[in-house]
């Protein structure tokens, strides 16, 4: 029987065989999906995000299909969306980027592209994600937990806020989020 395959869309400067993605080929499941390196980096957010839709329409358009996208992968997901029918699979955001954010203790801040269309599409006729399932902690300066809480409920989706989590999730908590996602 061949493995099945996990769409996966790492954070920002991320790579499928690291990380997340790592974690997926020890549990011995195949990855694709796109690298938030190199060429893929370097050509327009629109182009990414049509990319990234067009995998997903193509290759993994099925209900047993699988997508998780941790941090800006799933702010790339998340366009994504916009541009399909609602995902038949099922999804998971680990503390998605869900527009602009800024930290004023460090001084860091980011604003993605397009920063404010999610919640423009939200508050319209967003295509939802059959089966999507959200996880941010509650002291991500990055993936504001109040925000991603916002978005998820303008969405019709639940938002899981980690206790004392940060941007960077627990690899324990992940683990027992994983194992039973795709158990």
């Amino acid at each position: 029987m061949t493995p099945e395959t996990i769409y996966y869309l790492p954070g920002h400067g991320g790579r499928l065989g690291t990380g997340l993605g790592e974690a997926l080929l020890s549990r011995g499941y195949n990855v694709s999906g796109r690298e938030t390196v190199g060429e893929f980096k370097d050509i327009p957010f629109s182009q990414q995000v049509a990319i990234i839709a067009e995998d997903l329409k193509t290759y993994h358009w099925h209900e047993d299909a699988r997508v998780i996208a941790n941090s800006f992968g799933a702010y790339l997901f998340l366009n994504a969306q916009a541009l399909m029918s609602p995902y038949v699979g099922k999804v998971l955001l680990l503390s998605p980027i869900v527009g602009e954010f800024s930290n004023e203790d460090n001084g860091m801040g980011f604003i993605p592209p397009h920063s404010g269309r999610l919640a423009q599409f939200a508050a319209g006729t967003y295509p939802v994600p059959q089966h999507c399932e959200i996880h941010v902690g509650e002291h991500d300066w990055q993936s504001n937990p109040a925000n991603v809480t916002k978005l998820a409920g303008l969405l019709g989706l639940n938002a899981t806020v980690v206790p004392g989590g940060g941007h960077m999730l627990d690899k324990r908590y992940v683990s027992a989020v994983l194992d039973r996602w795709l158990g």
